[in-house]
Protein backbone atom coordinates (compact mmCIF):
# COMPACT_ATOMS: atom_id res chain seq x y z
CA UNK A 1 0.00 0.00 0.00
CA UNK A 2 1.39 3.39 -0.94
CA UNK A 3 1.17 6.52 1.15
CA UNK A 4 -1.29 9.32 0.53
CA UNK A 5 -0.49 11.49 -2.46
CA UNK A 6 1.20 14.80 -1.80
CA UNK A 7 -1.26 17.71 -1.76
CA UNK A 8 -1.31 19.76 -4.93
CA UNK A 9 -1.49 22.98 -2.92
CA UNK A 10 0.70 23.82 0.07
CA UNK A 11 -2.05 25.77 1.85
CA UNK A 12 -5.86 25.69 1.73
CA UNK A 13 -6.02 29.32 0.65
CA UNK A 14 -3.89 28.49 -2.40
CA UNK A 15 -6.54 25.99 -3.52
CA UNK A 16 -9.34 28.42 -2.73
CA UNK A 17 -7.94 31.35 -4.73
CA UNK A 18 -7.15 28.98 -7.60
CA UNK A 19 -10.69 27.55 -7.53
CA UNK A 20 -12.23 31.02 -7.37
CA UNK A 21 -10.23 32.10 -10.41
CA UNK A 22 -11.23 29.01 -12.37
CA UNK A 23 -14.88 29.56 -11.39
CA UNK A 24 -14.80 33.18 -12.54
CA UNK A 25 -13.34 32.05 -15.85
CA UNK A 26 -15.85 29.24 -16.30
CA UNK A 27 -18.77 31.58 -15.57
CA UNK A 28 -17.63 34.02 -18.25
CA UNK A 29 -16.16 36.83 -16.18
CA UNK A 30 -12.92 36.71 -18.17
CA UNK A 31 -11.11 34.63 -20.75
CA UNK A 32 -8.16 32.53 -19.69
CA UNK A 33 -5.60 33.95 -22.17
CA UNK A 34 -6.21 37.46 -20.79
CA UNK A 35 -5.87 36.14 -17.22
CA UNK A 36 -2.68 34.26 -18.11
CA UNK A 37 -1.12 37.37 -19.67
CA UNK A 38 -1.90 39.45 -16.58
CA UNK A 39 -0.66 36.76 -14.22
CA UNK A 40 2.49 36.32 -16.31
CA UNK A 41 3.17 40.06 -16.02
CA UNK A 42 2.74 39.88 -12.23
CA UNK A 43 5.05 36.87 -12.00
CA UNK A 44 7.64 38.65 -14.08
CA UNK A 45 7.42 41.69 -11.80
CA UNK A 46 7.68 39.54 -8.66
CA UNK A 47 10.18 37.05 -10.04
CA UNK A 48 12.93 39.47 -10.91
CA UNK A 49 14.52 39.18 -7.46
CA UNK A 50 13.70 35.53 -6.71
CA UNK A 51 12.27 32.34 -8.14
CA UNK A 52 8.64 31.69 -7.34
CA UNK A 53 8.11 28.14 -6.11
CA UNK A 54 4.34 27.59 -6.10
CA UNK A 55 4.10 28.48 -2.42
CA UNK A 56 2.95 31.67 -0.77
CA UNK A 57 5.06 33.84 -3.06
CA UNK A 58 3.40 32.34 -6.16
CA UNK A 59 -0.12 32.55 -4.76
CA UNK A 60 0.36 36.05 -3.36
CA UNK A 61 1.19 37.04 -6.95
CA UNK A 62 -1.89 35.09 -8.10
CA UNK A 63 -4.09 36.88 -5.55
CA UNK A 64 -2.61 40.28 -6.44
CA UNK A 65 -3.43 39.62 -10.09
CA UNK A 66 -6.96 38.46 -9.30
CA UNK A 67 -7.71 41.45 -7.07
CA UNK A 68 -6.47 43.96 -9.63
CA UNK A 69 -8.18 42.13 -12.49
CA UNK A 70 -11.54 42.11 -10.70
CA UNK A 71 -11.25 45.84 -10.05
CA UNK A 72 -9.99 46.74 -13.54
CA UNK A 73 -12.68 44.76 -15.34
CA UNK A 74 -15.50 45.93 -13.05
CA UNK A 75 -16.33 42.42 -11.83
CA UNK A 76 -15.86 43.76 -8.29
CA UNK A 77 -15.41 47.29 -7.05
CA UNK A 78 -11.90 48.01 -5.81
CA UNK A 79 -13.34 49.15 -2.47
CA UNK A 80 -15.24 45.85 -2.06
CA UNK A 81 -12.12 43.86 -2.85
CA UNK A 82 -10.11 45.88 -0.32
CA UNK A 83 -12.83 45.52 2.33
CA UNK A 84 -12.83 41.73 1.92
CA UNK A 85 -9.01 41.53 1.89
CA UNK A 86 -8.86 43.58 5.09
CA UNK A 87 -11.54 41.39 6.71
CA UNK A 88 -9.55 38.24 5.96
CA UNK A 89 -6.41 39.86 7.37
CA UNK A 90 -8.21 40.84 10.59
CA UNK A 91 -9.69 37.34 10.88
CA UNK A 92 -6.27 35.78 10.39
CA UNK A 93 -4.69 38.00 13.03
CA UNK A 94 -7.48 37.22 15.53
CA UNK A 95 -7.28 33.45 15.06
CA UNK A 96 -5.21 31.23 17.31
CA UNK A 97 -2.49 29.26 15.55
CA UNK A 98 -3.89 26.01 14.18
CA UNK A 99 -7.53 27.08 14.35
CA UNK A 100 -9.50 27.61 11.14
CA UNK A 101 -9.80 31.23 10.04
CA UNK A 102 -13.38 32.44 9.64
CA UNK A 103 -14.93 35.77 8.77
CA UNK A 104 -17.62 35.61 11.49
CA UNK A 105 -17.24 39.18 12.75
CA UNK A 106 -14.10 40.19 10.86
CA UNK A 107 -16.15 42.21 8.37
CA UNK A 108 -16.65 44.80 11.09
CA UNK A 109 -13.70 47.23 11.18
Amino acid sequence: MTGAPEPVFQEPWHAQVFALTVHLNETGHFVWPDWAARFGATLKRHGVAKELNGGDDYFNAWLETLESYLAQTGVAQASAVETMRAAWERAYLRTAHGDPVTLDDALEP
